[in-house]
């Protein structure tokens, strides 16, 4: 079973309503100790959330000038920021989440592609927050034993397949009868827990996804 957000998630909801001020989400961010918290609506749903990027702005030279008509809309989105003092004004919307079933290496992978180090945890119905997925909360699983996971990972295998485990990639050797049957334990081995990836050398006797076209 893939591990899901709920199994690794903190059960504290970091955030802050939209009204909060600039020193409300210092203090909140130096409570926690996190570089972001989460701006929520009067329905605690997540609507943004506001990074100590947001906050920095206020502090550099860069953006406290007028408004210029060659600036980047980046540009003139800092100076606005710069000018702000509520998490409604501050914040990055809209708020990026995960739900508790979120499989872990999902919320990874997004946390990877938006370089962001956490996300807010909603239920899928009301759309509430529930929760804080941290990059430390998504790191812990890949930090298992390598007897235990090699354990796994060899009862999945057939015989004449063998494999070897690098910082949590798993390259797959030897050879099968059929592509499915590759594809399949290639994603059978991606779910072991604590493996990060699966490089494949497999070698197939047969191809049985070739698709052929039908005689005219």
């Amino acid at each position: 079973m893939a591990i899901e957000v709920k199994d690794v998630m903190g059960r504290v909801a970091i955030a802050v309503h939209e009204d909060a001020t600039f020193g409300d989400i210092v203090a909140a961010m130096k409570r926690y100790a996190v570089g972001a918290v989460t701006v929520i609506d009067l329905e605690r749903r997540p609507i943004g959330v506001v990074s100590e990027d947001d906050l920095l702005l206020k502090e550099t030279d860069t953006v406290r000038h007028a408004i210029s008509i060659f600036e980047s809309r980046k540009q003139r989105t800092e100076h606005v920021k710069a000018q702000a003092i509520t998490a409604s004004e501050l914040m990055t919307s809209p708020a990026i989440t995960v739900t508790p079933t979120t499989p872990v290496r999902d919320a990874a992978r997004l946390m990877l592609d938006k370089r962001i180090k956490q996300l807010p945890v909603v239920e899928p119905i009301t759309g509430q927050i529930v929760g804080t997925l941290h990059q430390t909360d998504v790191l812990r699983i890949f930090t298992r034993p390598l007897e235990e996971m090699a354990a796994d990972i060899r009862a999945l295998l057939p015989k004449g397949v063998s494999f070897d485990v690098y910082d949590g990639v798993v390259t797959l050797s030897g050879r099968v009868a059929r592509t499915s049957e590759g594809i399949a334990l290639i994603e059978a081995v991606r779910q072991v827990e604590g493996v990060i990836d699966v490089s494949s050398e497999l070698v197939h006797d047969a191809d049985d996804l070739l698709i052929v076209p039908p005689q005219l």
